[in-house]
């Protein structure tokens, strides 16, 4: 198998750290070829805390997935998430010299380039620069503008931000652990690739992903990133409040909220008790699952009270902005009982919850699908995506040198031939998405530092 056709995706999130090899097969569906999975010692709320201890666990997913696919892992694509995250709506323009011609990808890449010399914080790097709507002239809501007459070309910007400290410490990691980097991306941006569909996305909808250490938020209307989010909080704190309220460890703390938790309290009687083994021969502690879904209540709502607050501030109480589909739910913390519930009284929108079973075939497509593994599969996809944009360049670029050389085949062969070699030779500049510009600067930021 050609490596050219497969793609792997690395989640490294607080509570695991997944590593996912797929490629595209006939069907047009995501194969998955392998997956190794490791505990997530060094990282905290999606921020590496432990260089050692991170690559450590990478490695230890990485091999897994080598040995399930039978395939050498080199590159991967890596997912960024973290309470640093923070995301801003921007607006620029540029004046065209030749807008005697058409507006080309070059005109696009320049505006795109620009956005990206904006000054930031102290310490903060533009991770995304995602165009939503342009504007020709004086004719606004294009959303392709490529081919259009104009002089001035200009467009709103969905930009995400985030630490520059903390994107080099995940590629550190990366780097150390055996690996190039073929590219990065927001983790609500993945996660979105998996579970939501051209419908939903054109309706309007909010996902929301809950992980180990943060809830990452993505909203999209009219087939465009609106707003994303990060909120710092995820179920390891429900796992934590657990744990300390109840006086058990976080083992059984975290077994108790899978097996027995809910985050509707009215579910539970008084009576209703679960008994858990004492510690070294200790008396074993009986836990009412009524106290128990007060904990997990009081902690999610803490969670949907900020999705809420994301929510209004997008818009969504105005007509024109309304999230027609609702809530998609996905990621390990979806899973609680009774969570869409909540979210419906909470929020007041529909809720379903996430699945990637439309997109994947192979390794026991139960298991895979499973809201857990959404971003590892958005991450596969993505990579795929970049690599079929890179190949579909590559073959547009020859197509144009060959009607230029049809329609110029009165001079010299030899003037063609270098033409032709010289615009292959540049076409992976031309046909760089803005996620493989921003990897491949990153990539720079990382060698200068060695």
């Amino acid at each position: 198998m050609e490596y050219q056709d497969i793609a792997i995706g690395l989640d490294v999130g607080t509570t695991k750290i997944v590593a996912m090899v797929g490629r595209k097969n006939e069907y047009n569906k995501i194969e998955i070829l392998g997956i190794g999975r490791s505990k997530s010692i060094g990282v905290h709320r999606g921020v590496v805390n432990n260089i050692t201890q991170t690559i450590e666990s990478i490695r230890e997913a990485v091999n897994e997935a080598e040995h399930s696919s039978g395939l050498k892992i080199k590159e991967v694509i890596v997912g960024i998430a973290g309470q640093h995250i923070r995301s801003l709506q921007h607006s620029d323009y540029i004046t065209r010299l030749d807008f005697e011609n058409v507006i080309n990808i070059k005109d696009i890449q320049q505006l795109i380039d620009q956005v990206h010399k904006l000054v930031m914080l102290p310490g903060e790097e533009i991770i995304h620069v995602l165009p939503q709507e342009y504007k020709v002239d004086s004719q606004a809501e294009i959303c392709e503008p490529i081919g259009m007459y104009g002089n001035r070309l200009e467009a709103n910007f969905h930009v995400v931000v985030g630490q520059i400290s903390s994107i080099r410490n995940i590629g550190i990691c990366v780097k150390a652990a055996g690996l190039n980097l073929a590219g990065m991306t927001l983790e609500p941006l993945a996660s979105a690739e998996a579970v939501l569909n051209t419908e939903e996305r054109e309706a309007g909808v909010a996902l929301v992903d809950i992980g180990g250490g943060t809830t990452d938020l993505a909203i999209f209307k009219d087939n465009i990133i609106r707003h994303t989010a990060v909120i710092p909080f995820g179920g390891n704190m429900i796992t934590e409040n657990i744990k300390t309220d109840c006086l058990i460890i976080e083992r059984q703390a975290e077994l108790l909220k899978v097996k027995f938790g809910s985050a509707w309290p009215g579910e539970n009687k008084e009576t209703e008790i679960v008994c858990i083994p004492g510690l070294r021969g200790r008396d074993p502690k009986e836990i009412s699952l009524k106290r128990l879904s007060r904990i997990i209540h009081s902690r999610v709502s803490e969670i949907l009270e900020q999705v809420n607050i994301e929510l209004k501030t997008y818009g969504n109480e105005e007509h024109k902005k309304r999230l027609i589909a609702g809530i998609v739910m996905t990621g390990g913390g979806s899973q609680l009982k009774h969570l869409r519930p909540l979210t419906e009284y909470i929020t007041g929108m529909d809720v379903r919850i996430g699945y990637s079973n439309e997109h994947i075939y192979g390794l026991g497509n139960g298991m895979i699908s499973n809201p857990e593994y959404a971003t590892s599969i958005g991450l596969v996809i993505r990579g795929l995506k970049d690599k079929n944009h890179k190949i579909f360049n590559y073959s547009t670029e020859i197509e144009e040198t060959n009607q230029v050389f049809k329609k110029n085949k009165h001079n010299r062969f030899s003037s063609y031939k270098w033409n032709f070699h010289n615009k292959t030779s540049q076409y992976k500049n031309k046909s760089k998405s803005f996620f493989e510009i921003w990897a491949d600067k990153f990539r720079q930021i990382l060698n200068d530092t060695e």
